[in-house]
């Protein structure tokens, strides 16, 4: 039962990349360099710095070899970057990152949307960027995007998971992240694909990456630790979304995650208030509103000063 759960939950962050993709306005380097390096002394224990797409496709990300050479590396900070292809991974090898990130549409109509290949077609292109990466002794996470709903096919069968996840672990690929692009997935869902696929693939570390588009990404948090999930994806302020997936919104919030985890003594070894205070910075950055509902409101504990006098409405 999740409310006695006293395993030590893992969080990345996702927000330099996932989060910061879907910003249309520049956001300087050095600016997001300076929050990576703050972000490492929050107790994250991966961040996914950025991506090695093409400069034409994710403009925000152009300066992903000058971020990765200027962080600071903390230790046991994993710092990760995405990598769509085989060139993508020429261009990450000399990053010197912790871990390749894969990320592979399980849908035939979201493939061609987002890499412009067929699924089994995606999948050959990751299997020369796996052999690359172990040449090069990089550890590699196999992503799966629509794995719980679709915006042009709808609901997603399991068996058309589990062929990918299937394909993964033919690549000697252990550790896979389970990703609800448009955030259609509900607990039950969430509870049920995680069950399966932990008892299908007892050997892999499954985490999740749970979108917030309708609300459900901490109640889905809740079903993927009650399946057996100890690691979770999460974003600053709750930025994020997916330029291949219409109506795609951010991801879970970090701070929203790790005050859940926190309120229920579940182990996650994150700083909430240092969170918070990146936020700030983060939403000055880029201009708008930020979705966290803690950043908003405050943590639970958080008590406001006493009136002196009833506070009439309106006044």
């Amino acid at each position: 039962m999740i409310w006695e759960c006293n395993d030590f939950i893992n969080v990345k962050e996702v927000g330099p990349r996932d989060g910061l993709q879907m910003e249309k306005e520049w956001i300087p380097t050095a600016e997001k360099i300076k929050l990576i390096n703050a972000l490492s002394k929050t107790g994250v224990n991966g961040i996914q710095v950025t991506s090695v797409v093409h400069p034409k496709a994710v403009p925000q990300l152009a300066d992903a070899e000058e971020v990765m050479r200027s962080i600071e590396r903390h230790p046991g900070v994993s710092y990760s970057v995405l990598v769509p292809n085989e060139r993508g991974a020429e261009r990450a090898v000399p990053m010197k990152a912790d871990e390749w990130e894969l990320m592979h549409s399980v849908t035939e109509s979201h493939s061609l949307a987002n890499a412009n290949k067929k699924v089994d077609e995606s999948l050959k292109e990751h299997e020369k960027v796996v052999k690359l990466a172990n040449e090069q002794n990089v550890t590699v996470q196999g992503g799966m995007a629509t794995a719980l709903g679709c915006p042009f096919e709808g609901k997603v069968p399991f068996s058309r998971v589990a062929y990918v996840a299937e394909a993964y672990y033919s690549m000697g690929i252990r550790s896979i992240s389970i990703a609800d692009t448009i955030g259609v997935a509900d607990p039950k869902l969430i509870y049920t694909t995680m069950n399966r696929l932990i008892n299908q693939f007892p050997d892999v570390e499954f985490s999740l990456h749970l979108h917030n588009t309708r609300g459900m990404a901490i109640a889905n948090v809740l079903a993927g630790i009650d399946a057996g999930v100890r690691s979770f994806d999460a974003s600053m302020g709750g930025l994020g979304g997916c330029p291949y997936a219409p109506g795609a919104t951010g991801n879970v919030s970090t701070e929203d995650l790790v005050h859940m985890l926190d309120l229920m003594n579940i182990p996650n070894g994150v700083d909430l208030n240092r969170l918070l205070d990146i936020s700030k910075i983060v939403e000055t950055l880029v201009g708008h509103t930020l979705e966290s509902a803690i950043y908003r409101a405050g943590p639970a504990d958080q008590l406001q000063v006493a009136p002196t006098a009833q506070k009439k409405i309106g006044k």
